[in-house]
């Protein structure tokens, strides 16, 4: 559950800012495998931390409620790493 910022390698550039392509993420240009410093989703990761606070422009959807999803902001790092294990 939850609406996620994450990279995405199969996405025409084109695409994005222009297109609602998604399932309810934030996708951002990225290079299959990650780190490419040229492009949107290595930048945002090497630039933010968990729990910054992220504002998508122009969209006419609803501010999203702080719960949605199991993230930084309503669950300890102890708790997550013992989830994490269980998987």
């Amino acid at each position: 559950s939850g609406t996620f910022i994450h990279g995405n390698y199969w996405g025409a550039d084109s695409v994005f800012g222009r297109s609602n392509i998604s399932h309810g993420c934030i996708g951002l240009k990225d290079a299959q495998g990650g780190g490419d410093p040229a492009r949107d989703g290595a930048w945002f990761y090497s630039q933010s931390l968990i729990g910054d606070v992220v504002i998508v422009k122009n969209s006419k959807d609803r501010t999203i409620a702080p719960d949605n999803g199991l993230n930084g902001w309503n669950m300890s790092w102890a708790d997550w790493q013992a989830g994490s294990a269980a998987h």
